[in-house]
C-alpha cells in the first residue's frame, strides 16, 4: 500500500536523507550522520519501527507518531530498550525515553 500524504510530509520534514538503507535490507525514513528518524502512523507496526531505530546505530533516535499513539510508542521504546525521543507529527510534544 502506498504511503499516505501525511507520512510522506513528516518524512520530508525530518532532517537528512530520506529512505536510508540499514542492515538486513531495511530502510529508515530519514537519517543524518547522527540522527535517525522513523515515522509510524500505525499501531501494529510500532515495534517494527522501534526495531529499525535500534538497528540504525546512530546516537540520536527519533520516533514520530500521531498524538494518540504517543503513550504506546514510549512503551514500545522501553520494551525494546531503545533510548530516544518520541514526538507527535506536528512536533509540539515530545517525550524522552531513557
Amino acid at each position: 500500500m502506498p504511503e499516505s500524504q501525511s507520512h510522506r510530509r513528516a518524512k520530508r520534514k525530518a532532517p537528512g536523507r530520506v529512505e536510508v538503507p540499514i542492515a538486513g535490507r531495511r530502510r529508515v525514513d530519514s537519517a543524518t550522520s547522527k540522527t535517525v528518524t522513523e515515522v509510524e502512523r500505525n499501531v501494529s507496526n510500532l515495534l517494527k519501527a522501534v526495531e529499525r531505530l535500534k538497528l540504525s546505530r546512530r546516537p540520536r533516535k527519533v520516533l514520530v507518531v500521531p498524538q494518540r499513539l504517543m503513550k504506546r510508542a514510549v512503551a514500545a521504546m522501553r520494551r525494546k530498550s531503545v533510548r530516544g525521543t518520541v514526538k507527535n507529527l506536528s512536533g509540539t510534544r515530545r517525550v524522552f525515553v531513557r
